[in-house]
């Protein structure tokens, strides 16, 4: 059998995140939380997500500085 690579994770700078604007998806927070796709959207579902979330329709939205203050990156 071959060898599977696993993803590898990549570290957000404030920087990158700053460039984001004000909001960015609840994946792309998740990524920077180092969360997990699912794992992010079961906590936005029940109020858990380590920043807010907000839902706009279908999709959920996480606002950029308050990802940045839950990094102590404000």
């Amino acid at each position: 059998m071959g060898r599977i690579d696993m993803p590898c994770k990549v570290r957000w700078t404030p920087e990158q995140v700053r460039e984001l604007g004000l909001v960015t998806s609840l994946e792309t927070a998740g990524q920077i939380l180092g969360i997990g796709r699912s794992k992010a959207y079961e906590l936005a579902r029940h109020d858990q997500f380590p920043v807010r979330v907000m839902r706009v329709g279908r999709c959920y939205r996480v606002a950029v500085p308050g990802i940045l203050a839950h990094l102590g990156a404000e």
